[in-house]
C-alpha cells in the first residue's frame, strides 16, 4: 500500500522541479533544459496514479501512466478551436501542451520508468 503522505511530498517535489527546469532553463545544460520537463510530467502522472490508486500494482501504474500519457501527445495531433484555446491557458498548455513531438513519447517512457524505478528500488513496492 501506497503512503499517501509519500506520494503528496513527491507530487510537490516533481511539480516544482518541472516548473523550475522551465523557469531557468536558460541556466541549464541544453539537453536537461529540452527534456526536463517532459519527463518530469510523465513522473508526476505515475505520481498522481499512484496517490489515487494504492493498492496497484507498480506495473499497473506504469502501464496506465504511460497510455495516459500517450494519449495526450497523440491528442495534440487535433487542432480543433475549443482544444485550441484550452491549450492556450497556462493549466491547459502545462496539462495538453501544443504540438506532437515523438521526441516527448521518449520522455514519457523514461520519466514513468523513473517512477517504477524508483518504486521497485527505493519504496520497494510489488511489481
Amino acid at each position: 500500500m501506497r503512503s499517501k503522505k509519500v506520494y503528496a511530498v513527491l507530487i510537490v517535489l516533481t511539480i516544482l522541479l518541472g516548473l523550475a527546469s522551465r523557469k531557468y532553463g536558460f541556466a541549464l545544460p541544453t539537453l536537461v533544459a529540452a527534456y526536463a520537463g517532459d519527463t518530469l510530467w510523465a513522473l508526476l502522472v505515475f505520481w498522481l496514479l499512484g496517490f489515487c490508486c494504492p493498492d496497484w500494482t507498480s506495473r499497473r501504474v506504469a502501464g496506465w501512466a504511460l497510455l495516459f500519457a500517450f494519449l495526450i501527445e497523440t491528442s495534440q495531433l487535433y487542432h480543433a478551436p475549443w482544444l485550441d484555446a484550452l491549450r492556450n491557458t497556462t493549466p491547459g498548455s502545462l496539462v495538453l501542451g501544443h504540438g506532437f513531438l515523438w521526441s516527448d513519447l521518449l520522455c514519457y517512457s523514461v520519466g514513468v520508468a523513473c517512477g517504477y524505478g524508483f518504486e521497485r528500488v527505493v519504496l520497494r513496492k510489488q511489481q
